[in-house]
């Protein structure tokens, strides 16, 4: 006989169900299999009922972001062979609305994106003509903020965060981390157009460094750093800002 797996989904039809339920399907296991594998299986031979998503199947498009376990993780990057013999509980990123079965609302998470101003910024009439090229960097103005550009916007950070699972005012690890790659970005003047926002209490300053954001991303962007290499900046910035003014009127 073939060896099947139980893997436990949460559902929520808002046509169907009042209150959100768990739904368990056998499937088959396959070492080669991960657990995305297994949903689609679920989708195409047991239940088209089930919603969720899902994209490139290569660890690259963070759409397939879910609970796995009570842990946030890439469906797409997780074998089932992690967990055989036992049963597979899988449930939408927690600390978001959740829309349908494993698909929540991404809103809260589009509006800080944009708020922080994610591209690149010049001051007026600093600009390079078209006809000047690109602005050149050197590799080690590169490495500098290349590990922050690696964010796939999973997400998985915001569920794993415990601050935003309380207070969805929080800015949030992978927005901050985001900011960050453009603040340390040779090309970039947006550092102060940021500020405001990302030194606010909403910012940096809400969060308590536990470092789960960092343990789950799964491209090893390290928010938890983004977020601490942005405390230091600005409070240097609140040091020239009030103390060293207030120092030379003594």
């Amino acid at each position: 006989m073939a060896e099947t797996m139980e893997i436990k989904i949460f559902r929520y039809r808002p046509e169907v169900e009042k209150e959100p339920m768990f739904q368990s399907y056998e499937v088959p296991f396959r070492e080669d299999w991960v657990v995305l594998d297994a949903i689609n299986y679920i989708k195409d031979e047991i239940d088209g009922t089930l919603s969720y998503r899902w994209s490139c199947r290569m660890g690259v498009c963070g759409s397939c972001g879910m609970m796995i376990n009570d842990i946030p993780k890439l469906s797409c990057a997780v074998f089932l062979k992690e967990y055989y013999p036992k049963k597979i509980c899988l449930e939408p990123l927690t600390g978001f609305p959740v829309e349908r079965d494993l698909i929540f609302e991404m809103d809260d998470f589009l509006t800080k994106l944009e708020e922080i101003k994610p591209y690149i910024i010049r001051h007026e009439g600093e600009e390079k003509a078209l006809e000047e090229g690109v602005y050149l960097q050197t590799p080690a103005e590169l490495a500098h903020y290349k590990q922050y550009s690696m964010c796939i916007n999973c997400m998985l950070c915001y569920a794993a965060c415990p601050i935003y699972s309380i207070d969805s005012t929080f800015i949030g690890p992978a927005a901050i981390a985001l900011s960050q790659r453009y603040n340390l970005d040779s090309r970039d003047q947006g550092r102060d157009s940021r500020q405001d926002i990302i030194g606010s209490h909403a910012g940096i300053w809400d969060c308590t460094f536990v470092g789960e954001c960092s343990t789950v991303c799964p491209k090893d962007v390290d928010p938890a750093a983004a977020i601490q290499r942005a405390k230091v900046s600005s409070t240097i910035d609140w040091f020239k800002e009030v103390l060293i003014p207030w120092g030379k009127k003594k």
